[in-house]
């Protein structure tokens, strides 16, 4: 249970209007026990998965010290678009009405808009390891003003080569500087990192365990069947609402939602080849429920925040534990309800 409400954060007038306006009434078990830390400017290492409320749990108290001091800058660095993209939205109706500004530097979307974002110096930036350090090599982005630093999902930093990248940024950053860092899980590198980038961090974790108790788990067993007929003839299911399905690779979702596609379903797919635009577009048709399948690779749905996924199928085994920990928890949000159903051969 959260020892606090908002209200005890003595924050910012504009901030808690925002907050309200959200809808917030009491903080996650994250948000409770980050955000006076955090507040304090104390590092801070978060073990926590998707959908607790880690995203507010740093946006918070880091707009109310840009409020406070306007001549703050904060740098957001996460592993893929998708999760910077859904932090900038989250930013924006938090910060409603502030008029500081922020960038989102991400690969697959325009250089030159975010060139033109660079250059109104906004309080907050945030993107991928990748497109941030394209900027600093084109001489566009200078991060030695900026004293706030977050590493979002830093296990899948790590995961996907962007080590070296991390550690150019933070080089580049004041030498003096608050640095919050969030992971799903703590290995001896992930250990060697906090040691490497923080100084005497508060942690925190609320990670009681790894699957959510609200998502209800099965398998389905192929055993000769033809997998594809399998599938079909779940999703033409009315309770099957709103489904993800997993693909191993970009091709095999592309090819099977085409294949869902022709045989009358509302499908269509996300994975790394697609443009930026093109993924957001089928991003909003799900959401919308214009599509009411979604096909995805694992890297495409990292950080996926979809609210009333209905069901998740392991079309594809995923390649390790935590792939499918992961995959699972994009159903039974915010306390509802999932199902999540592994195909077998």
């Amino acid at each position: 249970m959260p020892e606090h409400a908002f209200t005890d954060f003595a924050l910012h007038p504009l901030l808690e209007k925002n907050i309200l306006a959200k809808g917030y009434q009491s903080p996650t078990p994250i948000q409770d026990k980050a955000i006076p830390h955090i507040l304090r400017s104390e590092d801070v290492v978060g073990i926590a998965n998707t959908g607790t409320g880690k995203t507010a749990a740093f946006l918070i108290p880091l707009i109310n010290k840009v409020l406070l001091n306007p001549r703050e800058k904060v740098l957001i660095v996460a592993p893929v678009r998708e999760l910077a993209n859904q932090i900038d939205e989250e930013l924006r109706e938090f910060a409603r009405g502030s008029g500081f500004s922020s960038a989102l530097l991400i690969g697959g979307a325009n250089m030159g808009n975010q060139i033109r974002e660079l250059r109104h110096q906004p309080n907050f930036i945030i993107g991928t390891p990748g497109r941030i350090k394209d900027h600093i090599d084109s001489g566009y982005l200078n991060l030695s003003g900026f004293k706030t630093v977050v590493l979002d999902e830093a296990d899948r930093m790590l995961d996907m080569g962007f080590i070296g990248s991390m550690r150019l940024l933070m080089s580049q950053m004041a030498k003096e500087r608050h640095t919050l860092f969030f992971s799903a899980t703590l290995s001896k590198e992930i250990e060697k990192l906090i040691g490497e980038f923080l100084k005497t961090p508060a942690r925190i974790s609320v990670k009681t365990r790894d699957t959510a108790k609200n998502v209800d788990q099965d398998v389905i067993r192929i055993r000769g069947k033809n997998k594809f007929d399998v599938l079909k003839d779940l999703l033409i299911k009315e309770e099957f609402s709103k489904t993800l399905v997993f693909a191993r690779t970009k091709h095999g979702a592309d090819k099977l939602a085409k294949a869902l596609a022709l045989a009358g379903i509302r499908a269509d797919a996300i994975h790394g080849n697609k443009q930026q635009n093109a993924r957001q577009r089928v991003l909003e048709d799900f959401k919308k429920e214009r599509v009411k399948v979604l096909v995805a690779t694992d890297v495409a749905a990292r950080g996926l925040d979809i609210s009333d996924i209905s069901h998740v199928i392991n079309y594809d085994l995923p390649a390790t534990y935590e792939d499918y920990v992961h995959r699972i928890g994009r159903t039974g949000r915010a306390k509802k309800s999932g199902k999540a159903l592994t195909f077998i051969e």
